[in-house]
């Protein structure tokens, strides 16, 4: 079926009883025949597919999150946690997560429910079923995955200057030890410049090929909002994906980020900094820290974390520093030129 404009005004004014008379639901899988009785339930596809995205937004981005909440509150975990002497509080969590909540009905509520209208007049299907196969939707995810990171890394490193810092960013900035509610923790602004990367990928791809099934989108949406929250947990463990993948970032990664104020301004892979030399100062870091704990595998545990503790607190007021110069309320400092 082509689409454009007409297409979905017909469609909007299509009992869904019509739209699947041709379909054989005994042919389909049980997801593939719950998507159609939820079209069907809801009898208006525009409604339904709105809907539907931002349930599948609201409970993968909350039901992601409460593991983490759970394992901050378990001191055992701490021997993972990346700054082990930083645990949000509940009060802090409950104020990231008003403001998280803000913005999800501000700004991503009318963003999810205008994205399928738009892309559905590029050609994307939504109520069609059955699903594509795999080896269709896995290129497409993995286009969007590397579409998505290459956007950011430009927009998130435009967010770290002047203006667009001060009255922007720094608000995503408060916490300098992340914690995976915090993903999303930001200005409205933040989330509508940010987010585009997100929707940008499916709707360009969408206008080329017209060939894209919302699905493909949710799976991708899933992956990405996991990504991002699991990068804001503050945890790494020895299972962490980044040590299965070596240039994905992971948690070890964007907490330097937040850490340090500079560096590491991607959000899935590694290549962009790497490539752009925006990762220098955090190589130097994670040198340092293996330096430390070879100098020190013979000391006691509290020396070891009292080291851990100093490092840490020398890189954090360097992020300061450079948070403060890149506000404006601190001059750069001036370079000497060597005659």
């Amino acid at each position: 079926m082509t689409f454009n404009a007409t297409t979905v005004a017909a469609v909007a004014q299509t009992t869904t009883q019509q739209l699947y008379a041709n379909i054989d639901f005994t042919k389909l899988s049980w997801l593939e025949q719950m998507w159609a009785a939820w079209y069907i339930w809801i009898d208006n596809p525009i409604i339904a597919t709105g809907l539907m995205s931002f349930l599948l937004h609201e409970f993968v981005y909350f039901g992601r999150s409460i593991p983490w909440i759970i394992i901050d509150a378990i001191p055992y975990f701490r021997r993972w946690k990346l700054q082990p002497n930083k645990v949000p509080t509940a009060q802090e969590q409950w104020e990231c997560t008003k403001m998280v909540l803000f913005s999800h009905f501000t700004i991503e509520l009318p963003a999810i429910w205008l994205f399928h209208p738009m892309a559905e007049n590029f050609g994307m299907s939504t109520w069609q079923v059955p699903f594509p196969s795999w080896t269709t939707m896995f290129p497409q995810i993995a286009i969007f995955f590397v579409f998505e990171d290459m956007f950011h890394y430009f927009a998130h490193q435009a967010l770290h200057t002047g203006p667009l810092y001060k009255h922007i960013h720094k608000i995503h900035h408060k916490y300098s030890a992340p914690f995976g509610l915090a993903a999303e923790y930001a200005h409205p602004a933040e989330v509508f410049i940010l987010g585009t990367g997100t929707i940008a990928g499916p709707i360009l791809y969408c206008w080329y090929t017209r060939n894209l099934h919302i699905f493909t989108v949710y799976i991708w949406i899933t992956l990405r909002l996991f990504q991002a929250i699991d990068a804001h947990s503050g945890y790494d463990f020895p299972w962490s994906l980044q040590h299965i993948i070596p240039f994905w970032s992971g948690a070890e990664h964007h907490d330097f980020h937040h850490m340090a104020f500079t560096n590491n301004f991607s959000t899935s892979f590694r290549w962009c900094d790497r490539i752009f030399g925006t990762d220098d100062k955090y190589r130097e870091y994670r040198a340092r820290i293996t330096a430390q704990k070879a100098a020190m595998k013979n000391k006691s545990k509290s020396e070891r974390e009292e080291a851990e503790r100093n490092l840490i607190a020398e890189i954090e007021a360097e992020g300061l520093r450079a948070e403060a110069i890149a506000e404006g309320s601190m001059p750069a400092p001036k370079t000497v030129k060597v005659q």
